[in-house]
């Protein structure tokens, strides 16, 4: 089945418009037929229409009034986490499978390489955080060859890549991020840390990921983590280790004495990376909003394989 299913993006700022050109400039299984926002003078929505892509500034209630609304299959929110629950409500209501881009966590939390085929039949997943993104697939490749009694995750970007509406949601960011490190990574407990760096010029996208694990040796523990970076380069060039991962060994002889929790023996896993955006709409520097909205693609084009294989078995 060669026709693609049509999808639509709510939120005509910075993510909104990144994901976008990311889904004008390779359309696989989807077509963007329709941009949604609140602002008449959005460049957002005015790059939209010069594409030739519908667009409106009149929110949902512009999208559902439109011609277009009654073929669009999936759409893609990249708006808030509050603004999201009406938003879910109401498109399910109406049959549309809905990508979430917001803290909200609705849905259940999607990282495209660990978890995607458990969730093809779901109508709203979520796609975490931008330091989900980044460092869930790491705790999850210690996971699958270790048990992680604890992960915790540092997400340093650039303040200049933090616009309004990631700033309105860095509590939402920290809870949503830390659940699904322990949901998704398979954790036993998680944690999780924004830092909004100030730095001129801009410093790229970096995350530190640390595990407490036991149960494999280091060999196991590296390549399994050099493989999930392939994995997530597939949609995400810019995704990559900065140095070799570091490794620290706790015994009975030299335990980790965590306080709160008792003394810890087993393997520390010490990861960091870097992640740079493709530079589609954003600077190269805003590596956060990229992997979201490429995560948020790669997704959504498996969503629309799977709507295209159920028409053809009806």
């Amino acid at each position: 089945m060669t026709e693609k299913i049509r999808a639509a993006i709510i939120g005509s700022g910075n993510i909104g418009t990144d994901l976008m050109i990311k889904m004008l400039n390779n359309q696989q299984n989807m077509e963007l037929a329709m941009v949604v926002g609140i602002d008449p003078a959005s460049e957002g929505l005015s790059m939209a229409r010069e594409r030739g892509v519908a667009a409106t500034h009149e929110g949902l209630d512009g999208l559902k009034r439109h011609s277009e609304y009654a073929d669009i299959d999936i759409v893609f929110d990249a708006t808030s986490a509050h603004a999201h629950k009406a938003h879910d409500e109401a498109l399910r209501a109406d049959g549309k499978l809905v990508v979430d881009l917001t803290p909200a966590a609705i849905g259940p939390f999607i990282i495209p390489p660990v978890n995607m085929d458990e969730h093809l039949d779901a109508s709203n997943v979520n796609m975490v955080t931008c330091g989900g993104q980044a460092t869930i697939p790491i705790v999850s490749a210690v996971s699958e060859v270790a048990k992680v009694h604890y992960a915790e995750i540092v997400a340093s970007v650039s303040s200049r890549s933090a616009g309004p509406g990631t700033r309105a949601n860095i509590d939402e960011f920290t809870r949503t991020t830390a659940s699904a490190i322990e949901k998704v990574g398979g954790a036993a407990q998680g944690k999780a840390i924004v830092i909004l760096n100030p730095a001129e010029p801009p410093m790229i996208m970096r995350d530190t990921v640390f595990t407490l694990s036991e149960g494999a040796d280091e060999d196991a523990i590296r390549a399994s983590i050099e493989a999930m970076v392939k994995k997530v380069q597939a949609y995400v060039p810019g995704y990559r280790l900065k140095q070799e991962v570091q490794f620290e060994r706790f015994g009975h002889n030299n335990p980790l004495k965590i306080p709160g929790r008792g003394e810890f023996t087993g393997v520390k896993s010490s990861v960091f990376l870097e992640v740079e955006g493709a530079g589609d709409y954003l600077p190269s520097y805003s590596g956060n909003l990229d992997i979201m909205t490429a995560a948020a693609k790669a997704t959504g084009e498996l969503l629309a394989q799977r709507i295209k294989e159920r028409r053809v078995s009806a």
